[in-house]
């Protein structure tokens, strides 16, 4: 719980920070670039740790899963980005949080069994992100963002299914792998594009801290999985819009509403029901 719950204060700051670099630059030169400061970040642990393991072609290994996680995730930030970029957080935000639903069934699917206690924390919890991150309902769903919402739902839900197969052989090495796949697809994208986004260099500081706690947060996620139920672990990992909000409200006097401060609670009271299960 504990390692899960640090994934969400890691991906919703790495959120915030990215969030807010779209604003002037590219969703996808944002998304590419952080990517790839984080796969340096994800070598440099493998190699001075001496985990490295040799990959295979199984989807009981960990390569092909992290190749799969990579490339929804990728797709998965661009579409989030993308959204946040339209300043309609309140409608993309919200409906990201729905990436839990895709995880969750596919554990209880696989055999996954949790307590009615945690099942009713698993609820709260996730009404509490969706809510607590600002649902926009009453200006209206406009499609563009609406779709960034569903888009970025889909690849992160997709990706934390494949995390949560990779980390059962190796974490770090799925993490790592993940960043090796999607950076793989920016460079092509970049060649093609040839530019890499037009980043100065306090930019480019920016989208190392973005690229380094996106990374930790994906493996303490993974790490998470491995020691108890997937079901909570991807939970409580989806609560990172909270975090995002907060940030805002902090650091950008965006004004937190009533429902916002609902969902807290909601999100609150859902982890608390989990702990006791």
């Amino acid at each position: 719980m504990v390692l899960a719950l640090l994934s969400s204060v890691l991906w919703g700051t790495a959120d915030y920070l990215g969030g807010n670099l779209t604003k002037r630059f590219k969703a996808i030169a944002v998304t590419g670039v952080s990517q790839a400061f984080g796969l340096v970040f994800g070598l440099i642990l493998v190699f001075s740790s001496h985990s490295f393991q040799s990959p295979n072609l199984s989807w009981d290994g960990y390569f092909l899963p992290a190749v799969g996680a990579g490339i929804a995730g990728f797709l998965g930030l661009v579409s989030f980005y993308s959204g946040l970029a339209t300043g309609r957080m309140g409608v993309v935000s919200p409906i990201s949080t729905l990436s839990a639903v895709i995880p969750l069934s596919v554990a209880f699917i696989s055999g996954e069994r949790a307590t009615s206690i945690q099942i009713m924390g698993m609820c709260i919890a996730i009404f509490g992100a969706f809510c607590a991150s600002g649902p926009d309902i009453v200006k209206g769903l406009p499609l563009k963002p609406l779709l960034f919402g569903l888009g970025a739902a889909l690849g992160f839900g997709i990706a934390l299914t494949f995390m949560a197969q990779g980390a059962k052989t190796n974490s770090l090495l799925t993490m790592t792998s993940m960043r090796v796949a999607s950076v793989g697809v920016c460079i092509l994208i970049a060649l093609k594009a040839r530019t890499i986004g037009g980043f100065k260099y306090n930019d480019l500081k920016l989208l190392m801290a973005v690229g380094v706690i996106d990374f930790l947060a994906n493996l303490l996620l993974g790490v998470a999985t491995t020691k108890g139920l997937v079901s909570v672990a991807m939970v409580l990992g989806s609560l990172f819009p909270i975090v995002t909000a907060l940030l805002a409200y902090k650091f950008l006097q965006e004004r937190l509403h009533r429902i916002q401060y609902a969902g807290i609670f909601f999100a609150v009271s859902g982890v608390a029901l989990i702990s006791l299960g």
